[in-house]
């Protein structure tokens, strides 16, 4: 059957449909409450004012439908689908980072608060989310400074002899001591709760009557704290606005160029304005369908889900989609189109912060490429230096050896390319057969397929490690597939007559050239090859010390009878160092997969007893 006679026939009932082109790879996954209407229209001459749809329509084969009950079970459909083949044309958030969540279990005893990526569905509180682990945390420090709550799982702080260091600066009270009641502890939780809840005046009340009432009783020391509290808090309190009233909101913009679609999101909680997080994305299809498929990515992939979603326009799917959000969320949630009043306001200024960060992408798509051509231009490069690679190798007299390679693309750090590499056919201090080793395994031909070549390779040393580097390039092969430079670090400057001290100009060798080149000082090029190589040292280091700790959790235990290799790998995975399972209580040990508690008890004597006697 044709393509045409196919869209003939289509049912006018719910559904999923998949494009497919002529290899027969599924291009496009969508839904429709009318599967006739929805994809009749695509082909349809006039209609579509979208041009990026021609692009698709012109590349269609096939058309697959599966038929539904309802609408809302062809969302969940699709979703499922579009994560199973991934289409090309489809919405993709992979590249994006999930952001985190404080989260606190009130059933637990003495609760405190821990930082997580996904939010389950469980009796636990959560609160968020924030853009980064470092945002969080440092929303946890502001917590944890107005309000001494436990910082340690509680197996930890019963194991200790005395009271850890966060309660000497007054930054924990030290429940698990009984330094603090049950109920005075709760109080303290409770504050936080309502701290990040956006009710902060209720808070200031509640504790200037917890104050008053421990004056009155001449308790001084409990009002002072009670006093100290509060100081901390109404500092906060007062830069807090209130933007709307009621539970928890996102407000959704966004702007269109073309194919690029930027999304912009602004977190209320509790009324109150708590951040944003804007999406940079590829769209070829109409902004209702890309605005649809954004929160069905977004928040069906462990996203916080709040009572009410405001948007810039209709979508046709947003009562199912509220359905589906509510079952995942477990109680009702809206989505909602406001066309007046605050609510309408706040997703116009979200739509005016997606204007302002696609005017941000380019501004900063415009600086990288002058950097490159900077970098291209200075160093005679054969190509624009798009993605750098740099490794490095880390050794303490040829033991634990490692190399590391660190990837940067367009100037910015790829992480998702960072590797380790353990030595393990060079014996002893020999670090170009290590870094011989590493390049060999990173650019043999699998390897290449899988992952590229880079565009330029960076070496740390000067001239020397330079023409060693190209001899290991031209032995594997490697010739002209990538660019190749070394950079050597500025340095003490001798035979100066002056007091202070000189140093010399970090220097850039290139191949074929006896004298370097030498980037202005502070310049960005300069400092983003001393970024990409210092982060390549870093991250060697990083896994050598890694190496060292789990050799020395292995060698602390290994005499241990009943302790073998299996039980090793289970105690170094739990702990991840020595000295954090010599912290560790009985307990503790106890519980990590494969001991027995004869074995722990075993364990923390043989440790302890080392301790006393090294």
């Amino acid at each position: 059957m044709s393509l045409e006679d196919k869209i003939k026939q289509l049912p006018s009932s719910p559904g999923v449909y998949l494009m497919r082109d002529a290899a027969g790879t599924i291009i496009y996954v969508g839904k429709a409450r009318n599967l006739r209407q929805r994809v009749r229209s695509y082909f349809k001459e006039t209609a579509d004012s979208r041009y990026q749809v021609k692009f698709l329509v012109a590349r269609i084969a096939d058309l697959e439908v599966m038929l539904t009950d309802t609408e809302k079970e062809a969302l969940l459909l699709e979703n499922t689908l579009i994560k199973q083949h991934r289409p090309r044309y489809n919405l993709d958030l992979k590249d994006d980072k999930t952001y985190f969540s404080l989260r606190i279990d009130l059933q637990e005893q003495f609760p405190r608060f821990n930082i997580v990526r996904k939010i389950p569905r469980d009796k636990a509180r959560y609160f968020g989310p924030y853009a980064s682990a470092s945002a969080a945390r440092e929303v946890l420090r502001q917590i944890t400074r107005m309000f001494p709550l436990r910082h340690y799982p509680l197996t930890s702080c019963l194991s200790r002899k005395r009271p850890c260091l966060y309660h000497q600066i007054g930054q924990c009270s030290a429940p698990c001591h009984r330094l603090i009641s049950a109920d005075d502890y709760m109080e303290l939780v409770k504050g936080a709760i309502l701290f990040l809840e956006g009710k902060g005046r209720e808070l200031v009340a509640q504790f200037k009557r917890h104050m008053l009432e421990a004056s009155l009783d001449e308790r001084y020391e409990e009002a002072t704290r009670w006093r100290n509290l509060l100081r901390s808090i109404e500092v906060t309190v007062e830069k807090q606005k209130m933007v709307l009233r009621g539970g928890d909101s996102d407000v959704v913009g966004y702007h269109r160029d073309g194919e690029r679609l930027e999304v912009a999101l602004l977190f209320i909680r509790s009324g109150v304005l708590t951040g944003s997080r804007v999406f940079s994305l590829t769209w070829k299809m109409g902004d209702a369908e890309g605005i649809s498929a954004f929160l069905a990515r977004y928040y069906t992939e462990g996203s916080y889900i709040p009572e009410e979603i405001l948007l810039p326009l209709e979508i046709e799917d947003g009562a199912s989609l509220a359905d589906v959000l509510s079952d995942a969320k477990g109680r009702s949630v809206s989505i909602i189109h406001p066309r007046r009043g605050t609510r309408r306001e706040l997703v116009e200024l979200a739509g005016r912060n997606a204007v302002a960060a696609l005017r941000e992408r380019d501004e900063k798509q415009a600086s990288t490429e002058t950097l490159l051509g900077e970098l291209h231009k200075r160093l005679h490069l054969s190509r624009s230096p798009r993605r750098i690679e740099c490794y490095d190798i880390s050794t303490i007299q040829g033991r634990f050896s490692v190399g590391s390679g660190v990837s940067f693309l367009n100037g910015a750090a790829d992480k998702r390319n960072y590797r380790h590499y353990r030595i393990r056919e060079v014996e002893g201090q020999d670090d170009f057969a290590m870094l011989r080793e590493v390049f060999s395994r990173r650019f043999r031909e699998e390897t290449i397929l899988k992952e590229g070549l880079p565009d330029l390779v960076v070496v740390d040393g000067g001239i020397g490690q330079l023409n060693a580097t190209l001899e290991i390039i031209s032995e594997l092969g490697l010739n002209e597939r990538f660019d190749l430079v070394s950079l050597a670090k500025s340095r003490v400057a001798s035979g100066t007559e002056s007091t202070s001290i000189t140093r010399s100009d970090e220097r850039v060798f290139l191949p074929g050239r006896k004298n370097p080149v030498i980037l202005r000082q502070n310049s960005t090029a300069l400092l983003l090859l001393a970024a990409i190589r210092d982060e390549a040292h870093r991250f060697a280091i990083e896994y050598h010390r890694t190496l060292r700790s789990k050799e020395g959790i292995a060698s602390g235990i290994e005499q241990i009878q009943g302790i073998g290799a299996k039980r090793r790998t289970a105690l170094l995975t739990h702990f991840g160092s020595l000295q954090r399972l010599k912290e560790a209580g009985v307990e503790q040990i106890a519980a990590v997969q494969g001991m027995t508690r004869p074995l722990a008890e075993s364990v923390y004597k043989n440790l302890h007893q080392e301790t006393k006697n090294p």
